[in-house]
């Protein structure tokens, strides 16, 4: 692939991000399997993939500055995917066998670890594959990772537990996680990062705290962010509960046990769609692309829950995945295309923890909703409708904003006009592009624009006026 050719790094990348995915997104099924045969009950697989999961929206802004901010990225990256690795390896020991709470206990220590393997990952990209074309498809292979991963994780610990037992398939996953963490320090060519200092040993209390509330804040101020996390978020609530809802769909017409298969239709989908806009990029914006995909999702599981033909139903559910690939992909290049370089980190893993949040959310939703005995087509109907308030919500908040925010012009690290926040101080991480009249200081001693001509306009483009 010329791509891989002219961005020798993106292999690495995406092997990296393969291996530690096929762990993440196999753990959700081990960590049930292993309770179920160790104990007789899936219950303590439950709390522990609870346990898994809640640190990713709370652990997500500080990884995420510490990952942009650490003078020595290498060493972190190998310490938190060897991290998550060896949380993995001893649950696959303890589950079923230790004490709950210190079960427990492992699973939160790695579940701080999972924001480096989504978002974190992903914000390699942009310092790997420079603005433009190349980025966009570099993006779009990073999504169709994801949702490889999604497909064949289950399906790895699912069979291996069949053949053999859930112990030593979980042991597998530690081990491909085991495998991205010594393949990590070679996408890293060891410059010092933006938002660290040569004169400081790495981020301080200060710096870190600074750069947590910076990555919020660029995701809350800046249009593009604020509209993609506020609609993904509202759309994953629904996606929660997906797989709950099929499988009930499944035994309700008459078909139990067709629930995975639906779901596997759903990945497969996913995936192609992501490798055709990898293949084919088309010609519209990351923010159209997004709000399509959406309405096409929430379209599709609609006709879903109404269509009374099995085949129908999983050729729909086909549908609904090729239009969620491109939405990933779509979520990705905004993200790299409109985050101040300084908290690009912050942005993305932030973004992943509140996207694995609300996906948790509407998990225990469904649940609930269960327990009040409603049909499982006005579950999936009510999923879908989400999806659509999603893409209204994406365009309400894209076309509110009085002042446009177009992507940052990013001088310092290309010369393309969609790369990422620009003019970012290489010693401390700060945009120095902000507004010349807002007090910040004028670092060159150039004269200052009045506000009135064109200087007062140069503002963060992600800033509400």
């Amino acid at each position: 692939m010329r791509l891989a050719h002219s961005h020798p790094g993106l292999p690495r990348y995406l092997a990296v991000a393969l291996f530690a995915r096929l762990a993440e997104e196999g753990m959700a099924v081990a960590a049930v399997l292993l309770a179920l045969a160790r104990t007789g009950s899936a219950g303590q697989g439950a709390f522990v993939l609870t346990a898994w999961m809640a640190p990713h929206v709370l652990a997500a802004p500080l990884v995420g500055t510490l990952a942009g901010r650490t003078r020595r990225p290498r060493l972190f990256h190998l310490a938190a995917l060897g991290g998550f690795a060896a949380a993995i390896a001893t649950l696959a020991v303890l589950t079923g066998r230790a004490p709950a709470p210190v079960t427990l206990t492992v699973a939160l220590l790695g579940g701080c670890c999972g924001p480096a393997v989504s978002g974190g990952l992903s914000g390699r990209i942009a310092d790997l594959v420079p603005a433009g074309p190349a980025r966009d498809r570099a993006y779009a292979l990073d999504a169709a990772v994801y949702n490889a991963a999604s497909v064949a994780g289950p399906a790895f610990v699912s069979v291996l537990a069949g053949l053999w037992s859930p112990g030593p398939a979980t042991g597998l996953l530690a081990g491909s996680a085991t495998v991205a963490a010594v393949l990590s320090p070679g996408l890293f060519r060891g410059r010092v990062r933006p938002g660290t200092s040569q004169q400081d040993g790495g981020p301080g209390t200060a710096a870190v705290r600074s750069g947590t509330v910076a990555g919020l804040s660029a995701v809350v101020r800046v249009r593009e962010l604020r509209a993609i996390t506020a609609a993904t978020c509202l759309a994953f609530v629904g996606i929660g509960g997906l797989t709950t809802t099929t499988v009930l769909l499944a035994a309700h017409r008459g078909h139990p046990g067709s629930g995975g298969a639906l779901m596997t239709a759903f990945a497969a989908g996913a995936l192609t769609g992501a490798l055709a806009m990898a293949r084919w990029r088309p010609r519209v914006t990351a923010q159209l692309m997004a709000t399509v995909a959406l309405l096409g999702t929430g379209a599709a599981l609609a006709a879903a829950a109404l269509a009374p033909w099995p085949a129908a139903v999983v050729a729909l559910f086909i549908v609904a995945g090729l239009c969620d690939g491109p939405l990933l992909t779509a979520t990705l290049r905004i993200r790299a295309d409109h985050a101040p370089t300084a908290v690009r980190a912050q942005v993305f893993t932030l973004g992943a923890g509140l996207k694995i949040t609300a996906a948790a959310c509407g998990a225990g939703l469904t649940g609930l909703a269960t327990g009040l005995a409603l049909p499982p087509s006005t579950l999936l109907l009510t999923i879908a409708t989400l999806q659509i308030m999603a893409a209204l919500l994406h365009t309400l908040l894209l076309t509110s904003s009085r002042h446009p925010s177009p992507p940052e012009d990013n001088h310092t690290e290309d010369n393309h006009t969609e790369g990422n926040a620009t003019n970012a101080n290489p010693t401390d991480g700060s945009p120095t592009n902000a507004n010349p009249t807002d007090g910040s200081p004028n670092p060159d001693n150039s004269p200052k624009p009045q506000p009135t001509q064109r200087g007062a306009t140069q503002a963060h483009p992600g800033t509400v006026q």
